[in-house]
């Protein structure tokens, strides 16, 4: 079982940058990819960002591609997710998860709390 505490939700006006952590504890080990995905009211939970742990290679959403950045920081068994471009569309609880078996969403198996992201317009 991994543990996984995030921060750095909020509110924010459109067009501005939120930064989200996700701290990771406990079998730590097993990671292999860390991302993040999101849920909106009455909306499918949906992919966001992944990053692998081993070599780096990351992944991202058509919808985010050139505004988020995924980073990671393996010492600290930590991941981020740079917002900028904020739009109100990004408004969602966003989930911090893990996956021993490579980035690919059916690998994620480890979920956060989540944090709420909330862009007005």
């Amino acid at each position: 079982q991994v543990q996984l505490v995030e921060s750095g939700g909020g509110l924010v006006q459109a067009g501005g940058s939120l930064r989200l952590s996700c701290a990771a504890s406990g079998r730590t080990f097993s990671i292999d990819a860390m991302g993040w995905f999101r849920q909106a009211p009455g909306k499918e939970r949906e992919f966001v960002a992944g990053i692998s742990w081993k070599y780096g290679n990351t992944y991202y959403a058509d919808s985010v591609q050139g505004r988020f950045t995924i980073t990671r920081d393996n010492a600290k068994n930590t991941v981020y997710l740079q917002m900028n471009s904020l739009k109100p569309e990004d408004t969602a609880v966003y989930y911090c998860a893990t996956s021993p078996v490579g980035n690919r969403v059916s690998g994620y198996d480890n979920w956060g709390q989540g944090t709420q992201v909330t862009v007005s317009s």
